[in-house]
């Protein structure tokens, strides 16, 4: 069964920084995918057995803390 995990992040200005996430957290598990919108710096994820706390300290690691 696949969740959804939907976040807003800081620093994201480009197709760069959507680029930084999305290969940032895919290896993750249980990751499927990665959808990052530029203009409002929402993060959607989609997988199985996903791990909010994971994401969230790899998105920070990354440079783009979760608000």
């Amino acid at each position: 069964m696949s969740e959804h995990l939907e976040l807003d992040v800081e620093n994201v200005k480009c197709g760069g920084c959507a680029s930084t996430i999305q290969e940032g957290l895919k290896p993750l598990d249980g990751i499927e995918t990665v959808e990052v919108e530029i203009e409002n710096g929402h993060v959607t994820i989609s997988g199985g057995s996903l791990s909010e706390t994971g994401i969230r300290e790899k998105l920070a690691e990354l440079g783009y803390p979760a608000k």
